[in-house]
């Protein structure tokens, strides 16, 4: 009888596992997933607002994207390089999304005195935008500032 019991006790429990299992694989998916286009970048530093992208005269682009655990993002200019200044930076690392609460912790970067600190942001989407406000601080570098950076999903 006592491993009748134990027998219907394992069998439960499994069963309790495995539904567990379902319902974790059946999780929507973050809704930031996917590729992501800059349209508008601003700054604040000191009450002074400054647009930061786009430049009026600049022809470059940057995208963001975005899978379950990690983000990239890469500008370049558009003239491939062939002008008196090109443009190019990329960075990526892992992220954290809780509600609107986004952390980055930045891994790479062609800014590399950037590369291993984290960045606390909000993050909201509106149909096929999304909007990441937050303070970008990095004492070595004398960085105190917020940014808006908007963005639209690339079809």
């Amino acid at each position: 009888m006592k491993s009748k019991n134990l027998l219907a006790i394992l069998a439960l429990a499994l069963a309790a596992c495995n539904q567990q299992k379902l319902a974790e694989q059946k999780a929507e998916p973050s809704p930031i997933i996917g590729t992501w286009q800059l349209i508008s970048d601003k700054i604040i530093t000191k009450g002074d607002t400054v647009v930061a992208y786009p430049v009026k005269g600049k022809e470059d682009e940057m995208i963001k994207m975005y899978n379950d655990t990690h983000f990239a993002f890469t500008q370049h200019d558009l003239k491939k390089g062939k002008i008196d200044t090109p443009l190019f930076s990329s960075g990526a690392g892992t992220y954290t999304l809780k509600g609107d609460d986004y952390t980055e912790k930045l891994q790479f970067c062609t800014a590399r005195e950037w590369e291993g600190h984290d960045f606390k942001f909000k993050l909201t989407i509106h149909n096929d935008t999304l909007t990441q406000t937050g303070i970008e601080r990095l004492d070595s570098l004398k960085i105190d500032r917020q940014i808006i950076e908007t963005y639209v999903r690339k079809k």
